[in-house]
């Protein structure tokens, strides 16, 4: 098996996830602020779990070749991928002792507490499992807003996110990523308990994002 196939098994859940109504109005601009910077904040605190995640990789790892897979992960996280979600979360007002002052949404809390406990609980495959949705979805997302006829990049406030999820080097690092998930999954079966277990883990992750999406949109209730 392989991702693709963890996607298909739950299609329409990562169709709910990848074409979320947030990301439809993040697209064309129409995005209540609100709605933004609440998600802007709950993300940095799920970028924090989602690094103890990949470190937890390394030590959920049986080989070095394994270890060093994950390494480029913790180092992007902790060196420039939160440096650069602070930077651009001063573009909207907000600090970095803004963002560590927040507090953990109950949707943020359940997500990111399911991956660790995944990890925990499983082996290093259960671990990417848990974690997969995330990148490959963020990547699907950015690809498909920068092809979308409907996105607005001229006047819409939130072209950067999009232009950093759509681009090449956040693209390439998670290609570089789903070929080593691929890797791993290669000698199970999908339809053996093994199988169907994983299924289960990316499932709810992916669920998890629709969740995080929809607790997003309802800051602005």
């Amino acid at each position: 098996m392989n991702h693709q196939d963890l996607i298909s098994a739950c299609q329409s859940d990562w169709d709910a996830y990848t074409q979320h109504p947030f990301v439809m109005q993040l697209g064309d601009g129409s995005l209540a602020q609100p709605c933004f910077l609440h998600y802007l904040k709950q993300d940095f605190l799920f970028l924090k779990q989602y690094a103890r995640a990949y470190a937890l990789a390394i030590y959920k790892a049986n080989t070095l070749a394994d270890m060093r897979k994950a390494l480029p992960s913790v180092h992007a996280l902790l060196d420039s991928e939160i440096s650069h979600h602070v930077t651009y979360c001063a573009n909207w007002g907000l600090t970095e002792a803004d963002l560590e002052a927040e507090d953990e949404d109950f949707g943020t809390v359940a997500y990111t507490r399911y991956v660790l406990d995944a990890g925990m609980t499983g082996d290093l495959v259960d671990l990417y499992a848990a974690l997969a949705p995330c990148s490959i979805g963020y990547a699907v997302i950015g690809r498909l807003l920068a092809n979308d006829k409907n996105t607005k990049i001229v006047g819409n406030e939130f072209a950067s996110w999009i232009d950093l999820y759509s681009g090449e080097e956040f693209q390439q690092s998670v290609t570089d990523g789903v070929q080593h998930f691929d890797q791993l999954l290669a000698e199970v079966d999908i339809n053996s308990k093994r199988g169907q277990h994983l299924v289960k883990v990316f499932k709810t992750a992916t669920r998890m994002e629709v969740a995080f999406w929809q607790q997003g949109l309802n800051a602005a209730i």
